[in-house]
């Protein structure tokens, strides 16, 4: 009996040990099959990410030469925009003005007396008040008025602010950054801008304006806000000063001293070509100047002083 019991123990634990084994080795090829399956698909995930960046290398490569291929042309108008083209369009426009102004004071009076009444006892100071503080307007259109002066004192230093760069002229520290007001002279000509512009839409100024009119309002807003966009660039964000007053000074020096040098070796940085649209804007703004209602900036004070007299 007992030796039975043995021997059936033993069956059992044979048995039993046969089965574990087996199960183990079942588990440890489990295992294995799945190891290699992993290393198989890590592989073949690896040569996919080569493919594609192969196929992206190549098509960076033909980007970029693409890219370089149009390089010598972009690069040629942006130069003719910023040199050659800024020479004829300031020439223009003088030659322009000037023409204008002959053919003005050359043609007949008129048969009529401008004079108004009362008559100060100073012409001359009566025609500045008249030019500049626009006593008339402001007692007839106050917020035009408001608008208006604003737009000329901006206008006045932003002027000022570019004859800063030149060679030579230090109106603001040669050792600062920025330009006179630090951005705001932009504002003090953009927003009136944009009040004359919204302003042709009603009545009763929309029915005396021509498409002319909208046009060189656009064309001056544009001018002013890529101006803007390089000012404010600077001087209201962390990052700004990707181009100095000291960058734009160069720029000037060369004109100034007709180096005909490549404004990109002094001019950095992502703005260039924000400088570029700018002074293309302002090459067309010089050209169709004479022939434009903003002559009367050099009529103003003339014609007011023929009326005082």
């Amino acid at each position: 009996m007992i030796r039975a019991l043995v021997s059936l123990a033993a069956n059992a634990v044979h048995h039993l040990s046969g089965q574990v084994l087996g199960t183990s080795w079942s588990l440890v090829n489990l295992v294995l099959k799945e190891g290699a399956d992993a290393t198989s698909g890590a592989t073949a995930m690896t040569d996919a990410t080569a493919g594609a960046s192969a196929v992206a290398d190549a098509t960076s490569g033909a980007t970029a030469a693409a890219a370089a291929a149009a390089h010598p042309v972009l690069n040629a108008i942006e130069y003719t925009i910023l040199v050659p083209l800024l020479y004829f369009s300031v020439l223009f426009c003088i030659l322009g003005i000037v023409w204008r102004l002959v053919k003005i004071f050359r043609s007949p009076p008129p048969p009529y007396s401008l004079k108004i009444y009362p008559s100060s006892k100073s012409a001359g100071l009566g025609a500045l008040n008249d030019t500049f503080a626009m006593p008339q307007l402001r007692r007839h259109k106050p917020l035009f008025w408001v608008f208006l002066i604003i737009f000329h004192v901006s206008l006045v230093l932003l002027l000022l602010g570019h004859l800063d760069i030149l060679p030579n002229i230090s109106i603001v520290s040669e050792s600062s950054k920025h330009m006179i007001g630090a951005g705001l002279v932009g504002v003090g000509v953009t927003v009136p801008l944009l009040y004359f512009l919204f302003r042709r839409f009603r009545t009763p100024v929309r029915e005396i304006t021509v498409p002319a009119d909208y046009l060189l309002l656009i064309l001056i807003l544009f001018l002013f806000l890529f101006g803007d966009l390089m000012s404010w660039g600077n001087s209201w964000t962390p990052n700004g000063f990707v181009m100095t007053k000291q960058d734009f000074s160069l720029y000037f020096q060369g004109l100034a001293q007709f180096t005909f040098a490549d404004p990109r070796l002094v001019l950095p940085g992502s703005h260039y070509h924000f400088v570029v649209i700018h002074v293309l804007l302002a090459d067309l703004f010089f050209i169709i100047l004479p022939f434009s209602k903003i002559v009367h900036a050099f009529l103003s004070y003339p014609i007011n002083l023929l009326r005082r007299k």
